[in-house]
């Protein structure tokens, strides 16, 4: 079943190509190191090591440090491994490490976050294309000890030759909703193989656990140790930014502040028609407005003042006048400081099929949320906000304009619900120290 898998991901590798290509008229990062997802990277200090000694050669483990690769798709996955590489990078200042993404944007969070961390041990590409032809210059070139997948990263070849190469795999952080585990079940006989040469996975709750075994992990691989990202640390550095960010936003009047981060398209619309009914009440009130990718800043820009609204955008690096209604946060790394200057918040990728993102790090401030009711990526975390009354779901703009409304309406209320939305994040902390315990298990020792 892999090899008609991979014929087909040949014979579609020229569509690939071309949506990268397209992709790249609205960002011409995607149009850049192609060699990379081919697999052609230079080759490490020291990686030539095992084949020296297929021939008697002599190693020189001095000249080979052990590298760990963890490949996380975008932003998302990046900012959820990046407390687990700081966390381990701390235990083995020896460890390199390797990082791979898919996206521009994560390939820019990547240096952003991890190159101050890591201080010189860390390298990072595109994954190349799950072919046989890409991944194995690529593994030539690096040899890693081990594979970290992030979340839901699983690719038939890319497994199929770690295991034919002895290369540790686990999946860390690793979920699988409902609706995935029925498209993976349409293609049994592949996800089955597929699954088969995970050494771990290391789910997130019962129920991704439960399906991961369903498809084929045997149980004795399997552990449930909870969502890494509620493992989030907020800094004093942190909290001085965002309260400073609060005092430029707010004003001496004390306006109100609602943040709408990580929105897609056909969420924006939305949120500004909320925004407009919310401004008969709430007429001083600040719309931060966060798009997700940031080939969309200037589209979401121009729709903004196509609806009338004064628009200031955060990359120009002043603060935003009285009258600006709108702020628009065109700029990257910020986010979490954004949700600790924010009042409410709405978390985006949930009015639109894609899953929501992270309404974590809102709770960790004590910020209330509100999302769409698509929110499959986080169906568990989702579930135990609403449970607290940290998090309310929402269809459409009247309901979100009405919510948002009565949270600010009711300081009593807004702040109980952020309460609730805090202590949620708090009591279910921990997974990061038993993630770490779980790779360096598969870790040889060095």
């Amino acid at each position: 079943m892999r090899h008609l898998y991979t014929w087909f991901f040949r014979l579609s590798l020229p569509l690939m190509l071309l949506h990268l290509w397209w992709r790249g008229r609205a960002d011409p990062a995607y149009r850049k190191r192609w060699s990379e997802r081919f697999g052609l990277v230079p080759s490490r200090p020291g990686a030539r090591r095992r084949w020296r000694e297929r021939f008697g050669m002599v190693p020189d483990r001095a000249s080979r440090a052990p590298l760990i690769w963890i490949h996380s798709v975008s932003v998302g996955e990046t900012l959820a491994a990046v407390p687990l590489i700081e966390a381990l990078a701390a235990r083995h200042s020896k460890w390199q490490w390797l990082v791979t993404t898919t996206t521009p944007t994560g390939s820019q969070r990547v240096h952003n976050a991890l190159e101050p961390i890591l201080n010189g041990r860390l390298l990072h590409y595109y994954l190349p294309f799950d072919l046989p032809e890409c991944l194995t210059p690529f593994l030539d070139a690096l040899r890693p000890n081990i594979l970290v997948s992030m979340e839901t990263e699983l690719w038939p070849n890319l497994l199929s030759i770690c295991g034919k190469r002895e290369i540790p795999t686990i999946l860390v952080n690793g979920r699988l909703s409902a609706k995935s585990a029925h498209g993976y079940g349409k293609f049994s006989r592949l996800s089955r193989e597929m699954l088969s040469h995970l050494s771990r996975v290391v789910a997130q709750y019962p129920a991704d656990a439960e399906r991961f075994m369903a498809l084929g992990v045997p149980a004795e691989r399997v552990s449930v140790v909870g969502n890494i990202k509620f493992d989030l640390h907020i800094d004093s550095g942190q909290i001085s930014e965002a309260q400073a960010l609060s005092h430029q936003w707010q004003g001496a009047g004390k306006r109100p502040v609602w943040l709408a981060a990580s929105t897609h398209a056909g969420e924006d619309e939305v949120v500004l028609q909320a925004y407009n009914a919310l401004r008969a009440e709430f007429p001083d009130l600040l719309l931060v407005l966060v798009p997700r990718h940031p080939v969309r800043f200037d589209s979401v820009a121009r729709l903004c003042r196509e609806q009338g609204l004064r628009i200031a955008r955060r990359s120009d690096g002043v603060a935003p006048a009285a009258n600006d209604q709108v702020l628009l946060g065109d700029t990257m790394g910020e986010l979490l400081r954004f949700y600790g200057a924010s009042d409410v918040a709405f978390v985006g990728g949930s009015l639109v099929d894609v899953g929501g993102h992270n309404m974590i790090e809102p709770a960790a401030w004590g910020v209330p949320v509100v999302c769409g009711p698509h929110l499959h990526n986080f169906s568990t975390v989702s579930s135990l906000m609403q449970e607290s009354g940290g998090l309310v779901v929402v269809k459409d703009a009247g309901q979100m304009a009405q919510q948002v409304g009565a949270w600010l309406r009711d300081d009593q209320s807004r702040q109980q619900a952020g309460a609730s939305a805090r202590e949620v994040a708090a009591q279910n902390s921990g997974a990061l120290a038993r993630t770490v315990e779980e790779v360096e298990s598969l870790m040889r020792v060095f």
